[in-house]
């Protein structure tokens, strides 16, 4: 594990000598959606976020999944998994979704990808699941880094995260601990798949000052 100085000016040594498509993942909370904005900022990198990919609520409620928005199998991985590639594979131009908070859906389209990008990030907690189809998009990564942050630190954050996109406290912390522990717990199990782990809790320091 290496932990993050507050200015990170570790990155530049830790990006892929040979490839452009890095991974970061991590529970919620952990600082993946920070890392990624810092890479973008500093390196220029495009970021396609996997929360793109959430399944509409239309949808979850089809499948009767609306209460279990954020676990694995509340994404379209098979087509994240197809941009991934699109985007590995240079084309001109791909248009990522995004994830909408103040709407909390899916958008279709919003992110640019150009093929002439050098560095492509995608962040999301589900890199390095084992279950098919998550390996389908761990196959179009050069590297994948796991990222923590200290807990009381990324519990704050969390639940800071959901008040501010409109629960209240009380469904803010029942929402925690029905859906977003469990999810941290399967994304911890699989940390040494990992080809990097980092510790970002100084990094939180530094983006708050």
């Amino acid at each position: 594990m290496l932990r993050l100085s507050p200015d990170a000016h570790e990155l530049p040594g830790l990006l892929p000598a040979a490839g452009r498509m890095v991974g970061l993942t991590g529970a919620p909370g952990a600082g993946k959606s920070t890392l990624a904005a810092l890479l973008a900022a500093r390196h220029g990198a495009a970021v396609v976020p996997m929360d793109g990919f959430h399944l509409a609520d239309v949808e979850l409620a089809r499948r009767g999944l609306r209460q279990a928005k954020g676990a694995p199998e509340t994404f379209d991985v098979l087509g994240y998994a197809a941009l991934l590639r699109r985007v590995r594979d240079r084309e001109d131009l791909v248009l990522a979704p995004m994830f909408e908070r103040d709407l909390e859906q899916p958008v279709a389209g919003a992110l640019p990808v150009r093929g002439e990008a050098e560095l492509v990030v995608t962040e999301g907690n589900y890199l390095l699941l084992p279950e098919q189809p998550w390996p389908r998009v761990r196959a179009q990564l050069d590297t994948v880094w796991h990222v923590v942050t200290d807990e009381d630190l990324r519990l704050e954050r969390l639940l800071a995260r959901h008040v501010r996109f409109g629960k209240t406290p009380a469904e803010a912390r029942a929402w925690v601990e029905r859906v977003d522990g469990p999810n941290g717990v399967l994304i911890e199990a699989v940390a040494d798949r990992a080809d990097l782990v980092l510790d970002l809790t100084d990094l939180a320091t530094w983006e708050a000052s």
